[in-house]
């Protein structure tokens, strides 16, 4: 999954962001209002973490445009303030959930797994090329119905290319998938993790195109 971060403070920032990787999450992690409102116009996430008061825009006014824009985002408010007030008048302009600083980073994951599991349901939640099952809730993929055990770089791998099937999507995309935003991995790192998932998934009736100049693209095999 892709989450993004909107934290001024960057340590938390930074913080929240490793706990999310360590689950295989893709994260973006950005800092004042301003700049991730011009971001979030052109980026979907399937998570936003986001923090209400902000250097150059408000939160809760970042939010207000997306709802506007019709994105339908799962948005997990943050911030210091504990009145009932400030937390109704988030869950108005459309946040779907509301945790006070400071917080636990054990809380915050759950909360944002519950969203995922509630934004999943309205997905098809096994997604199906060749042989291979990907159950998005689950956060599984199987082939002829047993388990492909993968290493969460592979999955996030698969995650996107079976999500994204018969796209071609850039090699820039998939280490912002496999990393998040930022990160100082190469593209060498996404064509070794192509390279190992084409191993597990041979003769899957599934295959990874190279698409010279573009990137790659996963289809049903002719």
């Amino acid at each position: 999954m892709r989450i993004a971060i909107v934290e001024d403070n960057r340590p938390l920032a930074d913080g929240v962001a490793k706990a999310f990787e360590a689950d295989g999450h893709g994260v973006v992690c950005l800092h004042d209002g301003a700049s991730a409102s011009d971001f979030l116009k052109g980026e979907e996430f399937d998570l936003l973490v986001l923090d209400i008061n902000l250097p150059a825009k408000s939160g809760l006014d970042v939010l207000a445009e997306m709802r506007a824009r019709g994105s339908e985002t799962p948005v997990l408010l943050l911030s210091a303030r504990a009145d009932v007030d400030d937390r109704i008048d988030g869950l108005d302009k459309g946040a779907d959930d509301y945790l006070t600083k400071p917080f636990d980073i054990a809380e915050l994951k759950a909360r944002a797994r519950a969203l995922l599991r509630r934004s999943e349901k309205q997905l098809t939640p096994v997604i199906k090329v060749g042989d291979l099952a990907l159950d998005v809730g689950a956060r599984t993929l199987s082939r002829d119905g047993n388990p492909v055990e993968l290493p969460r770089r592979e999955y996030a791998l698969a995650e996107a290319l079976i999500q994204n099937r018969n796209r071609v999507l850039s090699k820039a995309q998939l280490l912002e998938h496999l990393y998040g935003l930022g990160d100082e991995a190469e593209e060498a790192a996404v064509e070794l993790y192509v390279h190992r998932l084409r191993k597990r998934i041979a003769d899957s009736g599934a295959e990874i195109r190279t698409v010279r100049g573009l990137g790659y693209c996963l289809r049903e095999a002719d």
